[in-house]
Protein backbone atom coordinates (compact mmCIF):
# COMPACT_ATOMS: atom_id res chain seq x y z
CA UNK A 1 0.00 0.00 0.00
CA UNK A 2 1.20 3.50 -0.79
CA UNK A 3 0.06 6.63 1.00
CA UNK A 4 -1.87 8.77 -1.50
CA UNK A 5 -3.61 11.15 0.94
CA UNK A 6 -3.24 11.94 4.63
CA UNK A 7 -5.15 13.66 7.40
CA UNK A 8 -3.29 15.66 10.02
CA UNK A 9 -5.32 16.31 13.16
CA UNK A 10 -4.24 19.52 14.88
CA UNK A 11 -2.84 22.62 13.20
CA UNK A 12 -0.57 23.85 15.97
CA UNK A 13 3.21 24.09 15.85
CA UNK A 14 3.73 20.39 15.09
CA UNK A 15 0.57 19.78 13.07
CA UNK A 16 1.06 22.60 10.59
CA UNK A 17 4.69 21.55 10.13
CA UNK A 18 3.66 17.94 9.44
CA UNK A 19 1.01 19.08 6.96
CA UNK A 20 3.63 21.31 5.31
CA UNK A 21 6.10 18.48 4.67
CA UNK A 22 3.50 16.04 3.34
CA UNK A 23 2.03 18.62 0.94
CA UNK A 24 5.47 19.84 -0.14
CA UNK A 25 6.33 16.25 -1.11
CA UNK A 26 3.26 15.74 -3.26
CA UNK A 27 0.88 14.09 -0.79
CA UNK A 28 -2.47 15.92 -0.37
CA UNK A 29 -3.48 16.73 3.21
CA UNK A 30 -6.74 17.23 5.07
CA UNK A 31 -5.69 19.53 7.93
CA UNK A 32 -8.26 19.05 10.68
CA UNK A 33 -8.89 21.77 13.26
CA UNK A 34 -11.71 22.55 15.69
CA UNK A 35 -12.34 26.17 14.62
CA UNK A 36 -11.95 28.14 11.41
CA UNK A 37 -9.69 30.69 13.12
CA UNK A 38 -7.29 27.90 14.16
CA UNK A 39 -7.29 26.48 10.62
CA UNK A 40 -6.66 29.95 9.15
CA UNK A 41 -3.77 30.48 11.57
CA UNK A 42 -2.23 27.13 10.59
CA UNK A 43 -2.44 27.90 6.87
CA UNK A 44 -0.98 31.37 7.48
CA UNK A 45 1.97 29.83 9.34
CA UNK A 46 2.60 27.35 6.53
CA UNK A 47 2.41 30.22 4.01
CA UNK A 48 5.01 32.24 5.96
CA UNK A 49 7.32 29.25 6.36
CA UNK A 50 7.10 28.47 2.64
CA UNK A 51 7.80 32.10 1.77
CA UNK A 52 10.93 31.92 3.92
CA UNK A 53 11.99 28.82 1.97
CA UNK A 54 11.36 30.62 -1.34
CA UNK A 55 13.60 33.50 -0.24
CA UNK A 56 16.33 31.01 0.68
CA UNK A 57 15.82 29.33 -2.72
CA UNK A 58 14.99 25.98 -1.13
CA UNK A 59 11.67 25.81 -3.02
CA UNK A 60 10.35 27.70 -6.03
CA UNK A 61 7.41 30.11 -5.98
CA UNK A 62 5.49 27.53 -8.01
CA UNK A 63 6.21 24.82 -5.41
CA UNK A 64 4.89 27.13 -2.71
CA UNK A 65 1.61 27.59 -4.56
CA UNK A 66 1.28 23.86 -5.26
CA UNK A 67 1.99 23.01 -1.62
CA UNK A 68 -0.67 25.39 -0.30
CA UNK A 69 -3.18 24.10 -2.84
CA UNK A 70 -2.55 20.56 -1.57
CA UNK A 71 -3.72 21.39 1.97
CA UNK A 72 -7.46 21.35 2.61
CA UNK A 73 -8.65 22.70 5.99
CA UNK A 74 -11.44 20.60 7.52
CA UNK A 75 -13.40 21.34 10.71
CA UNK A 76 -14.79 17.85 11.37
CA UNK A 77 -12.80 14.72 12.20
CA UNK A 78 -15.32 12.33 10.63
CA UNK A 79 -15.25 14.27 7.37
CA UNK A 80 -11.49 14.74 7.38
CA UNK A 81 -10.49 11.09 7.84
CA UNK A 82 -13.01 9.29 5.66
CA UNK A 83 -10.97 9.32 2.42
CA UNK A 84 -7.33 9.11 3.57
CA UNK A 85 -4.73 6.35 3.86
CA UNK A 86 -2.84 7.71 6.88
CA UNK A 87 -4.03 9.75 9.86
CA UNK A 88 -1.39 11.63 11.87
CA UNK A 89 -2.62 12.97 15.22
CA UNK A 90 -0.79 16.05 16.51
CA UNK A 91 -3.07 17.36 19.26
CA UNK A 92 -1.83 18.49 22.71
CA UNK A 93 0.10 16.02 24.86
CA UNK A 94 -2.94 15.08 26.94
CA UNK A 95 -4.29 11.52 27.07
CA UNK A 96 -7.96 12.52 27.43
CA UNK A 97 -7.80 14.79 24.35
CA UNK A 98 -6.07 12.07 22.35
CA UNK A 99 -8.62 9.49 23.54
CA UNK A 100 -11.50 11.59 22.22
CA UNK A 101 -9.74 12.10 18.88
CA UNK A 102 -8.84 8.45 18.32
CA UNK A 103 -12.30 7.18 19.17
CA UNK A 104 -13.74 9.48 16.48
CA UNK A 105 -11.05 8.50 13.99
CA UNK A 106 -11.60 4.78 14.60
CA UNK A 107 -15.32 5.13 13.93
CA UNK A 108 -14.89 6.97 10.62
CA UNK A 109 -11.62 6.00 8.92
CA UNK A 110 -11.33 3.59 6.01
CA UNK A 111 -10.58 0.00 6.93
CA UNK A 112 -7.08 0.05 5.42
CA UNK A 113 -6.04 3.39 6.97
CA UNK A 114 -2.97 3.55 9.20
CA UNK A 115 -3.14 5.47 12.49
CA UNK A 116 -0.08 7.41 13.66
CA UNK A 117 0.39 9.58 16.72
CA UNK A 118 2.97 12.36 16.96
CA UNK A 119 2.98 11.95 20.74
CA UNK A 120 6.36 12.64 22.30
CA UNK A 121 5.85 10.53 25.42
CA UNK A 122 2.44 8.82 25.78
CA UNK A 123 2.40 5.05 25.27
CA UNK A 124 1.63 4.02 21.69
CA UNK A 125 0.30 0.71 23.01
CA UNK A 126 -2.13 2.56 25.29
CA UNK A 127 -3.34 4.81 22.48
CA UNK A 128 -3.63 1.87 20.08
CA UNK A 129 -5.90 0.08 22.56
CA UNK A 130 -8.46 2.87 22.08
CA UNK A 131 -9.00 1.65 18.51
CA UNK A 132 -10.22 -1.49 16.80
CA UNK A 133 -6.95 -1.84 14.83
CA UNK A 134 -3.96 -1.77 17.20
CA UNK A 135 -1.91 -3.62 14.57
CA UNK A 136 -2.23 -0.55 12.31
CA UNK A 137 -1.31 1.95 15.04
CA UNK A 138 2.19 3.43 15.28
CA UNK A 139 4.11 6.40 16.64
CA UNK A 140 5.41 8.93 14.12
CA UNK A 141 7.28 11.44 16.27
CA UNK A 142 8.42 14.46 14.26
CA UNK A 143 10.68 17.20 15.63
CA UNK A 144 10.26 20.97 15.65
CA UNK A 145 10.62 22.77 13.28
CA UNK A 146 9.25 19.90 11.18
CA UNK A 147 10.25 21.27 7.73
CA UNK A 148 13.88 21.53 8.93
CA UNK A 149 14.50 18.63 11.33
CA UNK A 150 15.35 15.32 9.64
CA UNK A 151 14.52 12.86 12.43
CA UNK A 152 11.29 10.90 12.76
CA UNK A 153 11.15 8.45 15.68
CA UNK A 154 9.06 5.50 14.50
CA UNK A 155 7.57 3.91 17.61
CA UNK A 156 6.20 0.39 17.50
CA UNK A 157 3.45 -0.47 19.95
CA UNK A 158 2.99 -3.97 21.37
CA UNK A 159 0.74 -5.01 18.46
CA UNK A 160 2.07 -2.86 15.59
CA UNK A 161 2.55 -5.21 12.62
CA UNK A 162 5.47 -5.28 10.22
CA UNK A 163 3.48 -4.00 7.23
CA UNK A 164 2.45 -0.88 9.14
CA UNK A 165 6.02 -0.21 10.20
CA UNK A 166 7.35 -0.68 6.67
CA UNK A 167 4.79 1.65 5.10
CA UNK A 168 5.42 4.38 7.67
CA UNK A 169 9.19 4.00 7.33
CA UNK A 170 9.01 4.32 3.53
CA UNK A 171 6.61 7.26 3.78
CA UNK A 172 9.01 9.04 6.13
CA UNK A 173 11.78 8.63 3.57
CA UNK A 174 9.51 10.11 0.87
CA UNK A 175 9.29 13.20 3.08
CA UNK A 176 13.11 13.44 3.03
CA UNK A 177 13.19 12.43 6.70
CA UNK A 178 15.39 9.88 8.46
CA UNK A 179 13.21 7.30 10.25
CA UNK A 180 14.74 5.73 13.37
CA UNK A 181 12.93 2.77 14.96
CA UNK A 182 12.41 2.71 18.73
CA UNK A 183 10.25 0.63 21.03
CA UNK A 184 7.37 1.80 23.17
CA UNK A 185 8.74 3.01 26.51
CA UNK A 186 7.87 6.30 28.25
CA UNK A 187 9.58 9.18 26.43
CA UNK A 188 10.90 6.77 23.76
CA UNK A 189 14.59 7.73 23.23
CA UNK A 190 14.51 11.46 22.47
CA UNK A 191 12.62 12.71 25.49
CA UNK A 192 13.90 10.04 27.86
CA UNK A 193 17.37 11.53 27.29
CA UNK A 194 16.48 15.19 26.63
CA UNK A 195 13.96 15.96 29.37
CA UNK A 196 16.14 14.91 32.35
CA UNK A 197 18.84 17.21 30.94
CA UNK A 198 16.40 20.13 30.69
CA UNK A 199 15.05 19.32 34.15
CA UNK A 200 18.55 19.27 35.65
CA UNK A 201 19.32 22.62 33.99
CA UNK A 202 16.20 24.02 35.68
CA UNK A 203 17.37 22.63 39.03
CA UNK A 204 20.69 24.46 38.47
CA UNK A 205 18.79 27.76 38.12
CA UNK A 206 16.46 26.93 41.03
CA UNK A 207 19.42 26.16 43.33
CA UNK A 208 21.36 29.27 42.30
CA UNK A 209 24.18 27.39 40.60
CA UNK A 210 24.02 29.71 37.57
CA UNK A 211 21.70 32.01 35.62
CA UNK A 212 19.73 30.63 32.67
CA UNK A 213 22.08 32.45 30.31
CA UNK A 214 25.17 30.93 31.91
CA UNK A 215 23.72 27.41 32.07
CA UNK A 216 23.02 27.64 28.36
CA UNK A 217 26.47 29.06 27.57
CA UNK A 218 28.15 26.15 29.35
CA UNK A 219 26.19 23.62 27.32
CA UNK A 220 26.68 25.45 24.01
CA UNK A 221 30.40 26.16 24.39
CA UNK A 222 31.41 23.09 26.39
CA UNK A 223 29.19 20.41 24.86
CA UNK A 224 28.72 21.88 21.35
CA UNK A 225 24.94 22.05 21.68
CA UNK A 226 23.50 24.44 19.06
CA UNK A 227 20.98 25.70 21.63
CA UNK A 228 21.15 25.67 25.43
CA UNK A 229 18.68 23.44 27.33
CA UNK A 230 16.73 26.35 28.86
CA UNK A 231 16.36 28.17 25.56
CA UNK A 232 15.26 24.85 24.07
CA UNK A 233 12.74 24.38 26.90
CA UNK A 234 11.24 27.79 26.08
CA UNK A 235 11.10 26.79 22.43
CA UNK A 236 9.35 23.48 23.18
CA UNK A 237 7.00 25.07 25.74
CA UNK A 238 7.49 24.70 29.49
CA UNK A 239 4.00 23.21 29.81
CA UNK A 240 4.93 20.53 27.27
CA UNK A 241 8.18 19.83 29.13
CA UNK A 242 6.23 19.44 32.38
CA UNK A 243 3.69 17.10 30.73
CA UNK A 244 6.47 14.89 29.36
CA UNK A 245 8.33 14.79 32.68
CA UNK A 246 5.11 13.79 34.44
CA UNK A 247 4.62 10.96 31.92
CA UNK A 248 8.21 9.79 32.56
CA UNK A 249 7.76 10.06 36.32
CA UNK A 250 4.51 8.09 36.28
CA UNK A 251 5.72 5.60 33.70
CA UNK A 252 8.98 4.64 35.41
CA UNK A 253 8.08 5.47 39.04
CA UNK A 254 11.66 6.73 39.33
CA UNK A 255 12.36 9.93 41.32
CA UNK A 256 15.07 10.99 38.85
CA UNK A 257 12.24 12.17 36.56
CA UNK A 258 10.60 14.35 39.25
CA UNK A 259 9.87 17.77 37.67
CA UNK A 260 11.87 20.65 39.15
CA UNK A 261 9.70 22.80 41.47
CA UNK A 262 10.71 25.91 39.50
CA UNK A 263 9.31 24.37 36.31
CA UNK A 264 5.99 23.68 38.03
CA UNK A 265 5.85 27.25 39.37
CA UNK A 266 6.59 28.80 36.00
CA UNK A 267 3.86 26.75 34.31
CA UNK A 268 1.42 27.71 37.09
CA UNK A 269 2.35 31.37 36.48
CA UNK A 270 1.65 31.04 32.75
CA UNK A 271 5.29 31.64 31.79
CA UNK A 272 5.49 28.95 29.14
CA UNK A 273 8.28 30.22 26.87
CA UNK A 274 8.10 31.57 23.33
CA UNK A 275 4.35 31.18 22.96
CA UNK A 276 3.53 33.40 25.94
CA UNK A 277 6.41 35.85 25.50
CA UNK A 278 8.24 34.80 28.65
CA UNK A 279 9.87 31.69 30.07
CA UNK A 280 13.49 31.50 31.12
CA UNK A 281 13.95 34.37 28.64
CA UNK A 282 11.71 37.22 27.49
CA UNK A 283 10.62 37.36 23.88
Amino acid sequence: MSIKKVAVIGGGTMGNGIAHVFAMNGIPVNLIETKQEFADRAISTIDKNLERMVKKEKVSAEQKVTTLESIQPVLDIAEGVKDVDLIVEAVPENYDIKKSVWEQVDANAQEHAIFASNTSSISITKLAALTSRPEKFIGMHFFNPVPVMKLVEIVRGLETDDDTYTIVEETSKLLAKVPVPVNDFPGFVSNRVLMPMINEAIFCVHEGVATPENVDEVMKLGMAHPMGPLRLADFIGLDVCLDILNVLYEGFKDPKYRPAPLLVKMVDAGKLGNKTGEGFYKY
